[in-house]
């Protein structure tokens, strides 16, 4: 039995799975959240070669601040040469990717296991 990983904010809990590091994004990510989740994404995200998945199946709301978040780790990993997968399945998430165009930049897939199972890309492109 897998256990929760435990959070380290109210928005965030980190884990490791399959060689990947997953950041679960977690209730209502707007600027307050942003602001505690930055500090972990900048560390995890500056390391070479890092392989990140963002989950945000337990994201209740999300602004331009989560969306600020997720263009700069893309950035930051692509910067270093790692991957960046998203795992998303929210609606009025999805739309909010798919109007802003970050979900061709980063497409959200809809479980960890397909996240976790993409090939060897970093990111989509434009």
């Amino acid at each position: 039995m897998q256990q929760e990983p435990a959070p380290l904010t109210r928005h965030l809990r980190i884990h490791r799975d399959r060689g990947f590091t997953v950041l679960e994004f977690r209730g209502e990510i707007d600027i307050a959240a942003a602001m505690e989740i930055l500090p972990w994404l900048d560390r995890l995200t500056g390391l070479p070669r890092a392989r990140i998945v963002i989950d945000l199946r337990q994201v209740e709301f999300f602004d331009c601040s989560g969306l600020r978040l997720l263009y700069r780790a893309r950035q930051r990993v692509l910067e270093r040469e790692g991957r960046l997968h998203l795992v998303c399945t929210h609606p009025l998430t999805l739309r909010i990717l798919r109007v802003t165009g970050l979900g061709r930049l980063l497409p959200p897939q809809p479980t960890l296991d397909a996240a976790l199972g993409q090939p060897e890309a970093t990111s989509g492109t434009l």
